[in-house]
């Protein structure tokens, strides 16, 4: 954790008391004491620094931090991610490990090979998903949580919602092992706002990836290795990440 985050109703005349894991790491990990200063921000916020004014380092651990936020978040990640549904201890990570690599957008649709069961999962519910998105951004310094868009039926996604946001972005990017194109080669040309997209395990059928083309997505490869989808999810936003910084 290398920042400690504070929704704003926690906020009570600069003052934020932690009452829970955040309190343990101020104890256990930074071995912090009273007088301190660590490193704070508030979710949807700013960054700034909180003084320990009190601290119980016996459980239950408690920590008083008076706040001043000082510096805005970061920008606005430039990549957003479309992932089929995957497996829900999958995609756990995905929205811890995503968050930190830093998007703007997680848009989650069905395919013909994702599990119906994966649909009942607990993790689509917001109250579910919120924390693992927070550990992403105490572990990138940052306070701009994604947005998280859940689309149950590809078809009108793809027909309707994905032609509907092509605009907003300079690449529409789909990955394919197969594909005979290089995700250098599908970047070249104007700097924009990149959507690349991840399907699931066993890969997208061919509707599927007519439909997504059809929306203006343009299919590449990395290789011709197969990854899982946490891992094509690190590999692909690394590399499209040097692309864009070039």
């Amino acid at each position: 954790m290398n920042l400690i985050l504070f929704e704003k109703e926690e906020v009570t005349d600069h003052h934020v008391l932690l009452l829970d894991h955040r309190a343990k790491h101020i104890v256990k990990v930074l071995h912090s004491d009273v007088g301190d200063i660590v490193r704070v921000g508030m979710v949807g916020g700013a960054i700034g620094t909180g003084e320990i004014v009190r601290l119980e380092k016996k459980y239950p651990f408690a920590a008083d931090l008076c706040v001043k936020l000082t510096n805005n978040a970061v920008t606005h990640p430039a990549i957003d991610l479309l992932l089929a549904l995957p497996r829900p201890i999958m995609l756990k990570r995905i929205f811890s490990q995503a968050t930190a690599l830093g998007v703007g957008k997680i848009f989650i649709t069905n395919a013909n090979r994702v599990e119906k069961s994966f649909w009942e999962s607990g993790i689509l519910d917001p109250i579910e998903y919120r924390p693992h998105l927070i550990q992403g951004l105490e572990q990138a310094i940052d306070t701009r949580l994604p947005e998280i868009i859940i689309s149950r039926h590809f078809r009108s996604f793809a027909e309707e919602k994905l032609r509907g946001i092509a605009g907003d972005y300079s690449h529409l990017l789909l990955a394919h092992p197969k594909a005979d194109k290089s995700l250098s080669t599908c970047l070249q040309g104007k700097r924009g706002r990149v959507l690349y997209a991840i399907g699931p395990e066993g890969g997208w059928v061919d509707f599927e990836l007519e439909k997504l083309q059809q929306s203006g997505m343009r299919v590449f490869s990395i290789g011709a290795r197969i990854l899982k989808v946490d891992t094509a999810v690190i590999a692909i936003h690394s590399r499209i990440t040097q692309e864009l910084e070039r």
